[in-house]
């Protein structure tokens, strides 16, 4: 049985064909049960995210087309609306590929954690269904204890590396405790996405979007358990943000001095965090002259960006040298597994041939005859059993000249040269 992938992702595909392929959460368990009903697919999971979809397969068969064409029929598209997207890994490159996807090295953000959780999120699914085998399911669980020893052994995870999460990584440093703070997020776009879904992680108090479409302003908010508000209704709230980042496309200022101004004095000059990470300005500069108002724009979170970003990318290559031994480590496994099947039965045999002995040798006692000798005919039959059939085969193995098979029993029995 081969382990495969076949999947897409961010690098692959963009969003318009990635969102065709998603698989929603309330129906991953019953595909992946139809999934292993077709021909050749003994073990699956699947993985599917905003960035990527990846079904992980145990299969027995010549070619990917039948999977690719199940995709097809599940998601009512064409072949060709998906295929050239598609990469396949099999065996030693899905082991591998599965071990980089969970690390983080392989997303869009360089070692984001978030992924390993929705690896888990996939590995249970297929628990759930009963589609994961001893193979896939050993294979997730050393993929979870590689990801984990990347986290732990390298700083691939330590620094942000996206305005976004480097400006609620600021914000906690000026206030200790998020969920006591109320966030106020301008605009609808994916910087402002990216810090609600940062800020929510960070289980921050309340969440506020203002943007110029309500609409867009009160979907992106649902999502995060927040609360939609139009640009037109931004200065009767800002007085309620310990926290404001605004990242629009507007070549205006949407808030000045003075909206600022007055919102402190309302808060009784309770401090103000705010981030601007538009390009041209949300928030006129003239905000940074105001007291209790922290002002950062993108430029000052830039620096330390790029800095994180080096060092991510040089605990990258350390997290690749243990995902190389770990990969390795999953192999020998996986090998040894070949093996199981001959020694089980080999035991099995020994066993049977132990009982018939030891059944031998209780008759002997009961005949009478002296523990001594019973021992001795125990003794005599365990060899005499045991040998007769590889020494057989190895007189067989000289008759024919397969020397191959005569080294490997001297290497088998660990026996030393007599000569």
């Amino acid at each position: 049985m081969a382990i495969i992938t076949l999947g897409l992702n961010h690098n692959t595909a963009p969003i318009s064909v990635r969102e065709r392929l998603a698989f929603p959460a309330d129906y991953v368990i019953q595909a992946l049960r139809k999934l292993t009903h077709l021909p050749g697919v003994e073990e699956a999971a699947i993985l599917s995210t905003c960035n990527r979809t990846e079904f992980y397969c145990g299969f027995n068969g010549p070619n990917r087309d039948p999977l690719v064409d199940w995709i097809a029929d599940q998601q009512c598209l064409n072949r060709e609306d998906f295929q050239p997207y598609l990469y396949t890994h099999i065996d030693t490159s899905t082991i591998r590929h599965m071990f980089r996807v969970a690390s983080g090295l392989d997303s869009m953000v360089l070692g984001e954690p978030q992924i390993l959780g929705q690896m888990k999120t996939a590995y249970q699914a297929a628990a759930e269904a009963g589609t994961l085998g001893k193979t896939l399911g050993k294979l997730f669980q050393h993929t979870f204890s590689a990801a984990k020893k990347v986290r732990t052994d390298t700083a691939i995870g330590s620094s942000p590396v996206s305005v976004a999460f480097a400006a609620v990584r600021l914000a906690q440093r000026i206030f200790e405790d998020l969920s006591q703070q109320t966030a106020i997020l301008i605009g609808a776009g994916e910087t402002i996405e990216l810090t609600a879904r940062h800020l929510t992680e960070n289980r921050i108090g309340e969440l506020i979007i203002a943007n110029r479409t309500y609409d867009r302003a009160h979907s992106l908010a649902q999502q995060f358990n927040g609360f939609g508000i139009s640009l037109s209704e931004l200065p009767k709230h800002l007085a309620r943000a310990d926290i404001v980042v605004s990242s629009t496309a507007s070549q205006l200022p949407i808030l000045g001095k003075g909206s600022v101004e007055s919102a402190i004095k309302a808060r009784k000059h309770k401090p103000m965090f705010m981030v601007d990470l538009a390009v041209p300005r949300d928030i006129e500069p003239e905000v940074e002259q105001l007291r209790d108002v922290y002002l950062y724009t993108v430029d000052d979170l830039r620096h330390t960006v790029e800095e994180n970003l080096r060092s991510r990318q040089e605990a990258a290559k350390q997290a690749e040298e243990i995902i190389d031994v770990e990969v390795v480590h999953f192999l020998n496994w996986l090998r040894a597994q070949g093996a199981t099947s001959t020694i089980r039965d080999f035991r099995t045999q020994a066993e049977l041939i132990r009982d018939e002995a030891l059944e031998k040798a209780r008759q002997t006692l009961r005949s009478g005859r002296p523990a001594e000798e019973a021992l001795e005919l125990l003794a005599n039959r365990l060899t005499n059993k045991l040998t007769h059939t590889p020494s057989t085969q190895l007189k067989q193995a000289g008759i024919y000249e397969r020397h191959d098979l005569i080294a490997a029993a001297r290497e088998l029995f660990q026996l030393k040269d007599s000569t």
